[in-house]
């Protein structure tokens, strides 16, 4: 059975600590670091609050995802469905609103990233019309 679900904008600081927990139960693929810190996330949400969107059902968060749009190309992070509502379309709502709203700022090509340990994640984003780029590496570096 499909749970009745909100797609809304995360409310800083309140949804914070649910959210982050959600991360920090994700099994691979959400690496939870520095820049998840509230003061961090503090950061993102003054910079683009329409981008970081959660699921919510019966009050409760139960997915997230976050956006980032730099005026010329966009990225997501951290899409999260916690591990019960799996399956029943969340993360796809979840993205299908994150890419409108990438869209609508005139966003003409994304990025995501995928760890390692998370492979299986990448046929639903192929389905999803997101194509794996070899003809690029990642490189990352800590600023502080």
């Amino acid at each position: 059975m499909t749970p009745l679900v909100q797609i809304r904008e995360l409310c800083f600081p309140a949804d914070y600590e649910e959210v982050y927990k959600l991360w920090e139960a994700i099994e691979k693929g959400v690496r939870v670091g520095r820049s998840d810190s509230s003061e961090e996330i503090e950061k993102k949400v003054a910079r683009d609050p329409d981008l970081f969107l959660v699921a919510e059902s019966d009050g409760r968060i139960i997915g997230s995802v976050i956006g980032g749009f730099d005026g010329r190309r966009g990225l997501v992070y951290h899409l999260a469905v916690a591990s019960s509502f799996r399956g029943m379309g969340v993360g796809t709502c979840l993205m299908d609103e994150l890419e409108s709203r990438l869209r609508s700022k005139g966003c003409l090509k994304c990025f995501l990233l995928v760890t390692l340990d998370n492979s299986e994640v990448e046929t639903y984003y192929q389905r999803r019309g997101w194509r794996h780029m070899d003809q690029v590496r990642i490189y990352g570096k800590e600023l502080q």
